[in-house]
């Protein structure tokens, strides 16, 4: 997102209502990449980025520490190639199989790395399984790089997908398996990953949720999509498809707060019912930003969306639809007084004198 999105302005919508320009999107984004790269770090060694629980697991052994190859766990993972899609449901992904892409799936492949041609011990024959850091190492230098060729210069870094890989398990590895996986998915804020329809190659990388969506909270710090009845921090009411109103380059930030500044407000006020609905129920109405390198890739959309911001940043937890009744931090919200009637006077700079007649 571009800098300047970190310079935040409060303006006054034609409904009269707060709007915020994104202070919570900024946050959003920002505590998404950070929340997601720890669960990188995490999960690296399991689901995402992990080798298969296969029939040597130990009875009674619940950890899934005992793994296969990926020949012995499957077919699918010893003739993975570019352009095949991956599905499993166990959390060891034992159960690995390629699936039409069109079909849901968890996994698109982009490249298979066999270790074993690289120069150097440490992929040599009674070499030590590498750790989570150099497994992220891994992916981020030969995988990030493959999803990039794959999709021909078009993969949005902010965007929807992120790269993964997939590696043999520390058993498959002590039995000479090298290669690995290098695949595109789509990874919830927690490290998750969720179902994938249809090529990445074919789809808007743009990073949105479905109208509706609830994002969950994690002190203060949005989680994963959770039913609107479940505390949250905020609720998706829009996507806006900026192509239509800039059919050329990039536009800039202003450029882009200026049309959905009143695109987001109309749509809050339909969502919500009412043009004061936003105000009587002290929401932030914002919506995020597109920038150069995610209109390069192709994305065009951005969510508008409802919270509370709180003082010094996060939001506060919301419970219930923006549509009906919410609780805030288990209390609910108290409207703010009505404007008065006639002309409003500016609030006075520190300093000044009291308005006139007063």
């Amino acid at each position: 997102m571009a800098e300047e999105s970190e310079q935040q302005s409060d303006r006054t919508a034609p409904s009269g209502s707060r709007v915020r320009r994104a202070p919570s999107a900024k946050l959003t984004r920002r505590a998404l990449m950070l929340v997601a790269a720890g669960a990188v770090l995490a999960a690296v060694v399991t689901a995402v980025v992990a080798g298969f629980g296969g029939s040597d697991d130990e009875p009674g052994d619940s950890t899934g520490a005992v793994v296969t190859t990926g020949a012995v766990a499957g077919e699918a993972f010893g003739t993975a190639v570019a352009g095949d899609c991956l599905n499993w449901t166990e959390l060891d992904a034992s159960d690995l199989a390629k699936v039409d892409c069109a079909e849901s799936h968890l996994f698109e492949v982009v490249k298979d790395i066999d270790l074993s041609v690289y120069p150097g011990a440490e992929w040599g024959p009674g070499s030590r399984f590498p750790s989570v850091l150099r497994f992220t190492e891994l992916r981020d230098e030969l995988c990030a790089p493959a999803a990039m060729d794959y999709l021909d210069g078009r993969f949005d870094p902010h965007g929807k997908f992120s790269v993964g890989l997939i590696n043999p398990g520390e058993a498959g590895w002590a039995a000479g398996e090298r290669t690995l996986r290098c695949g595109l998915q789509f990874s919830s804020t927690t490290g998750n990953l969720l179902p994938i329809e249809g090529s990445v190659a074919d789809q808007d990388q743009s990073k949105v949720w479905d109208v509706g969506t609830c994002i969950g909270i994690n002190n203060g710090v949005p989680a994963d999509p959770v039913d609107c009845a479940q505390p949250h921090a905020f609720e998706v009411i829009s996507v806006v498809d900026l192509s239509g109103q800039f059919p050329g380059g990039l536009p800039s930030v202003e450029d882009q707060d200026r049309y959905l500044e009143g695109t987001c407000t109309e749509n809050a006020n339909a969502y919500l019912g009412s043009p004061d609905a936003l105000r009587n129920k002290t929401l932030t109405l914002f919506w995020d930003n597109l920038d150069f390198d995610s209109w390069l890739a192709g994305s065009r959309k951005v969510n508008c969306s409802v919270g509370k911001q709180v003082e010094g940043g996060g939001f506060a937890s919301v419970t219930g639809s923006a549509k009906g009744d919410i609780l805030i931090d288990g209390q609910p919200p108290v409207p703010p007084p009505a404007a008065p009637e006639g002309r409003s006077l500016p609030t006075p700079l520190p300093g000044a004198g009291p308005p006139p007649g007063s």
